[in-house]
């Protein structure tokens, strides 16, 4: 047999791959359970995706509230708006620590056998760098619009805003996790 020529048979990944297919054929819109290697990989490469995501839109908002400070109408600022960009530019470190945290553990513990933790702390961190760039998109708002919007209509939007990032990102998800395990349930039983 030359080396382009493919054994008769299928090869052993793909026996176990069928199988599995095999097992779960009788249940429709079941799925053959995922390997617990395969799936620990693919949580990893979804969430260094989301990383993605998130760090460049972070990082480039930060890099913004940094050159503010450094404008001529910065010094006119009140103090109230000078505590509102304080907050923004500290929320925005804070938001880029955690976001690109997951580079750093991952490069600290490759090659450990440690992804699962990896991945484990890296999703906390997501999470919590989520939460922090959402303070920071509404603090810059807060800080734009208190010059653009008379009286507290700045506010009020702000408000809005920050309840739809609540809604997006942290309602609606829970809320179709929680539809997933019912439904997972329903099918256990």
């Amino acid at each position: 047999m030359t080396m382009t020529e493919r054994p008769a048979g299928p090869t052993e990944k793909e026996s176990a791959c069928c199988a599995r297919h095999a097992e779960h054929a009788g249940r429709p819109g079941a799925e053959p359970p995922e390997p617990a290697r395969e799936r620990i990989n693919r949580r990893w490469n979804e969430l260094l995706q989301e990383t993605r995501v998130t760090q460049t839109g972070v990082q480039i908002l930060f890099g913004f509230l940094l050159s503010v400070a450094f404008t001529p109408l910065f010094r006119e600022l009140e103090t109230p708006d000078k505590v509102i960009y304080v907050m923004t530019v500290v929320f925005g470190a804070a938001a880029t620590g955690s976001l690109i945290a997951p580079v750093s553990i991952h490069r600290f513990l490759s090659g450990q056998r440690m992804k699962d933790e990896v991945v484990k702390a890296a999703g906390r961190l997501m999470v919590c760098g989520m939460v922090l760039l959402a303070l920071t998109i509404g603090c810059t708002l807060l800080l734009i619009l208190r010059f653009v919007v008379p009286g507290v209509l700045a506010e009020v939007l702000v408000a809005g805003v920050m309840l739809w990032f609540g809604l997006c990102w942290y309602v609606l998800p829970l809320r179709l996790r929680r539809r997933a395990a019912r439904r997972a349930q329903r099918e256990e039983a």
